[in-house]
């Protein structure tokens, strides 16, 4: 394992990679980037799934296999992405079974334009979980309003969840409640185990810096006083960080109280804050950024490649996700002074983040019936 990595496992922070293609099973990357690396986990989206099929010829068989028995191209697009999650559940199932289900998770999205739907949610969640039959399965649902009571009902039937979409604090504690809920009425209710049960809350950092920094970019811009817009300029790329550490500092409120510790003292685990949206997108900050400003306890940063070899490179650990809330909420404080609607600001990411992935997993969709058709003809 790397280095830096178990420097990381030290500090109770895993780290998953935000990629997978069939070629990395085929070829034995993701089982070097396992062994050689030290990442105990995957996560995919549609954006991930639509360049992995799109590029290449590895999913070409199953495709041509597909369509001769008459299956659309949904239907082709869900069979290949659960045959790749199933492989690497498979590759991560030694993590899982060391950490006694504590890590070691592939993760696999419900289709995106189910976000506001609870019922095609509900009913798509558990068919995934049937399709891929893996312990060490999550699957992903968006920590929309619509979405929070339907984590809860699945979390409660045992099903792992990673909630995603989170970019303001009380999406965050919403759907941390959701979890401790969900577990006292698995607990309390039926009396089933909840030692097994396993979530994470992907809470997205770099697009919360984005947005923010336009917004006061704007602002700089109109301000002629020259004291104010250094002021302004200080704030920047300042957004993601504080809102990422005050969404922690819930996290310990919420999973140290004492109504946690009665489901605690029955084997259940925190669910962890898990940093995503964590690769640098202004070439003007660290390209380790969002990765060296939270680490801590139970937590997991799901990083793109480029971030990962970036931080085996030159990332520093230490434990930095709870220091400095005094300065976070000082940030947050200057940003409601500057008149920017922070509200406004995670709204829209939320809303943005769900029609980006609409947008991609459309794509996705006409990517596989254009590889289906071409794939028919060539066959005739």
């Amino acid at each position: 394992m790397n280095a830096r990595v178990a420097a990381l496992l030290e500090q109770g922070q895993s780290i998953w990679q935000d990629d997978i293609a069939r070629s990395m099973l085929t070829s034995g990357s993701l089982q070097s980037m396992i062994d050689d690396v030290g990442i105990r986990g995957v996560t995919s989206n549609p954006s991930i799934f639509e360049k992995a099929i799109a590029a290449g010829s590895d999913y070409d068989e199953q495709i041509s296999r597909l369509a001769r028995d008459g299956a659309d191209a949904a239907t082709i697009f869900e069979k290949l992405a659960v045959a790749d999650i199933r492989g690497a559940c498979d590759l991560f199932r030694p993590i899982y079974d060391a950490s006694d289900g504590a890590d070691g998770f592939v993760s696999i999205e419900v289709n995106p334009d189910l976000a506001r739907d609870s019922d095609g949610t509900r009913t798509q969640v558990r068919q995934l979980w049937e399709a891929v039959n893996r312990p060490n399965l999550m699957v992903k649902i968006p920590g929309t309003i619509e979405g929070a009571p339907v984590i809860g009902e699945m979390l409660a039937e045992g099903i792992n969840i990673n909630v995603t979409l989170l970019f303001s604090i009380e999406a965050y504690e919403r759907v941390a409640n959701a979890y401790i809920e969900a577990l006292e009425r698995r607990n309390n209710a039926s009396g089933q185990p909840i030692d097994r049960v396993a979530s994470v809350a992907s809470f997205f950092v770099s697009r919360v810096d984005t947005a923010v920094d336009k917004l006061l970019d704007d602002k700089i811009a109109a301000e002629s006083d020259a004291s104010r817009k250094g002021a302004l300029e200080a704030l920047k790329g300042k957004a993601a960080v504080a809102n990422a550490k005050l969404a922690y500092a819930s996290f310990k409120e919420l999973f140290n109280s004492e109504r946690f510790d009665k489901l605690k003292a029955q084997g259940a685990r925190p669910q962890r804050p898990l940093w995503a949206s964590t690769g640098t997108k202004n070439p003007a900050y660290s390209d380790v950024l969002y990765v060296t400003t939270l680490i801590g306890p139970h937590t997991v940063n799901t990083m793109p490649g480029k971030t990962i070899q970036a931080f085996l490179d030159h990332g520093d650990v230490r434990r930095t996700v709870d220091e400095d809330i005094d300065s976070a909420r000082a940030v947050m404080q200057g940003l409601a002074d500057a008149g920017i609607d922070f509200d406004a600001v995670t709204d829209k990411l939320e809303n943005d983040g769900i029609d980006l992935f609409i947008t991609s997993y459309n794509n996705l969709l006409a990517g596989v019936e254009e590889k289906r058709a071409a794939l028919v003809a060539a066959a005739v």
